[in-house]
């Protein structure tokens, strides 16, 4: 998988962290470095955690769908992709109160938001993907966006959250079709 596919998957995962950043940075009165640091660390950390455990579980199996590996892989990035843009359409109530000051909700919220990383994850071992390149990059590109929501989300509001998750999800989606199409031709 080349290395901009990768950038783009991704970006496309860290849509829906970025958003609940942004929420978070609602919340705060004063956005505090070290409340954005917290943030960005959660998000990052288990975004970049998720696709490894994913990859893990699924070159335990991979051997017994290499035939149809990239149709899964496709189904579930385009499945990712359509609940990211669908639960952008329904105003999330948890998402409104999530305060960074709280490790409790700022551990669920990570957990939340990384769990199409683990699906991802999945696809990349049923891609034979090595998977530390694309690990470092979701964590890093996570981490920053995240850093970046909650000063963005003190400062604009909650404008923009619902439009970020959108645009993830058509990535996701895209990024499946384009890995369909090269599997078929």
């Amino acid at each position: 998988m080349d290395l901009i596919t990768i950038i783009f998957i991704a970006l496309g995962l860290a849509m829906d962290a970025f958003a609940v950043s942004i929420a978070s940075g609602v919340t705060l009165k004063k956005v505090r470095l070290r409340y954005a640091f917290r943030v960005a660390f959660f998000f990052g950390g288990f975004q970049a955690l998720m696709p490894l455990l994913g990859w893990l579980a699924g070159n335990s199996f991979s051997s017994y769908i290499a035939a149809f590996d990239h149709w899964i892989a496709f189904g579930l990035l385009a499945f990712i992709g359509g609940k990211m843009i669908y639960e952008s359409t329904v105003l999330k109530e948890a998402e409104k109160k999530t305060d960074p000051r709280n490790l409790m909700i700022l551990f669920i919220l990570a957990i939340a938001t990384s769990i199409d990383a683990l699906a991802v994850g999945l696809s990349f071992s049923f891609l034979n993907v090595t998977i530390i390149e694309p690990v470092i990059i979701i964590g890093v590109i996570t981490f920053l966006l995240s850093f970046a929501g909650v000063y963005i989300g003190a400062r604009t509001g909650s404008f923009f959250e619902n439009k970020i998750e959108i645009i993830g999800g058509i990535i996701l989606i895209g990024i499946g079709i384009k890995i369909l199409i090269e599997h078929l031709i």
